[in-house]
């Protein structure tokens, strides 16, 4: 099934995306219920499968499994033998380290020409685990400070992607943080797909830069500057490199009650104008509540996108920040 591009709202127009297009991303085969474990199962992961898979065509990998090895097979580990580290099987002395190295730079050329969106890893695995993977030392002791084999090369060739670790889904600020990473990222292909312009570039930074501040709000300056310095550049796609990079790092910074706070506060200020005071009070005791934890960050959002809206609030209607990824995820409601 072919995924729908996101479409970018004219000025004047809401942000409000309901049409969400089908994310593709690469993803440990195991999590979503293949039985390519070395002991012959699986570690299905039911949000992946029943939640979020309603929104993502899945780009299956295995390994272990596609560098030839079996289903059921012999245990593989991280194993360190002086200043190097080698994939082994402990029990037979196997080296798989020159294969699986091998086969990890031809897979991900292949799936860096799949325009993915968003890769998960198996946590903990000596091929896929993307930090803390146990790595042994000759006396037989663990240490975990380790590195899949195959991540490591994902990550290294695939700077930009957002990757993230199964386990870490679990906690919501970090699974909230991914998703809106993944469309992001989403939207950043579709604008660079339409031509890389400084226009366009200026045009993604304005319908991003409230989640950006809510990310970091340093960061989301530095963005603002560097855009300001354009003629520094030698070109627009060099200007690209340079945003991309930055744009990366402030994502992957997570937000806190905090931050969102404090954008919260600030997009009430352009449409206080146009409230009365008991809609006035009723927003700002929202986000009162929302500091204090009493309620979860949809609520004031939600009041929020209301009167953006009612009253059509220039430079607003197109934020994302209002509408980041599908409602039905309920990534806001944890949060």
């Amino acid at each position: 099934m072919m995924s729908q591009p996101i479409s970018t709202p004219p000025r004047g127009m809401p942000a409000e995306q309901t049409d969400f297009p089908r994310l593709r991303v690469g993803v440990s085969s195991c999590l979503l219920g293949n039985k390519v474990r070395f002991d012959g199962g699986h570690k299905r992961d039911s949000f992946l499968t029943d939640t979020l898979g309603r929104y993502v065509e899945w780009v299956a990998v295995c390994p272990e499994v596609e560098i030839g090895l079996g289903t059921p097979r012999e245990t593989l580990r991280l194993q360190r033998q002086g200043s190097h580290i080698r994939l082994l099987m402990p029990q037979s002395g196997a080296d798989y380290t020159a294969a699986m190295r091998a086969y990890a730079q031809r897979r991900v050329i292949e799936l860096d020409a799949e325009n993915l969106d968003g890769y998960i890893l198996k946590k903990d695995s000596p091929t896929c685990g993307m930090e803390r993977v146990r790595v042994y030392e000759p006396n037989g002791i663990p240490h975990r400070d380790g590195v899949g084999m195959f991540a490591q090369v994902l990550m290294r060739h695939c700077p930009h992607l957002p990757i993230e670790e199964e386990g870490r889904l679990h906690d919501p600020r970090l699974r909230e943080n991914f998703i809106s990473r993944m469309f992001a990222y989403r939207r950043w292909r579709e604008m660079a797909a339409r031509g890389i312009t400084r226009a366009n570039l200026i045009r993604f930074h304005e319908q991003y830069k409230f989640l950006l501040m809510a990310h970091n709000q340093e960061g989301t300056r530095r963005l603002g500057r560097l855009l300001g310095n354009a003629k520094q550049f030698p070109s627009d796609q060099s200007l690209a490199d340079a945003y991309l990079a930055e744009f990366t790092a402030v994502m992957r910074r997570v937000p806190t009650v905090r931050s969102h706070t404090n954008v919260l506060q600030h997009l009430v200020g352009y449409i206080s104008n146009q409230l009365d005071n008991d809609e006035r009070a009723e927003l700002a005791e929202t986000i009162h509540q929302y500091r204090r934890g009493l309620l979860p960050l949809i609520v004031p959002l939600m009041l929020l996108r209301h009167y953006v809206r009612k009253f059509k609030t220039p430079y607003l209607l197109g934020q994302v920040y209002l509408n980041p990824h599908p409602y039905e995820l309920a990534l806001l409601n944890q949060l």
